[in-house]
């Protein structure tokens, strides 16, 4: 399994990437894997300020679905058009590609501090073995 060093991650499986105020936000090669092969993600939230562990969407496995949270507070500015099966391309990018083409929304944070709380790749390795 793979956990980039560069990503914080959540105890909800989330993982997000900080790139100046703006934070990628998807589901860990971990959690891609206990759900199995995804075939629908729903996000509804665009435009949004969510508070941290908000529901932000959902995935959906062929066996399963899953709720996704905000790591942290912020606004939903956009969700990964790459994941919108009418456009072609498929949800199976999160099995694929979880930490690039896979990621979920990129969301404006509003609490910097919150980063300071969340995992680091060691500590979210712990956490699943």
């Amino acid at each position: 399994m793979n956990f980039p060093e560069e990503l914080k991650y959540t105890k909800d499986h989330e993982w997000i990437r900080v790139e100046d105020s703006v934070a990628f936000i998807g589901i860990t090669d971990f959690a891609q894997g206990e759900l199995g092969e995804l075939v629908f993600v729903e996000v509804e939230t665009v435009g949004e300020t969510l508070d941290q562990d908000s529901v932000f969407g959902a995935v959906e496995a062929v066996k399963t679905t899953s709720d996704l949270f905000m790591p942290i507070t912020g606004k939903v500015l956009e969700f990964n058009p790459k994941l919108d099966e009418n456009d072609g391309d498929e949800p199976g990018l999160i099995n694929s590609d979880p930490y690039g083409d896979g990621w979920i929304i990129k969301v404006q944070i509003e609490k910097d501090d919150e980063l300071e709380g969340l995992m680091d790749a060691t500590a979210y390795k712990e956490l699943i073995s």
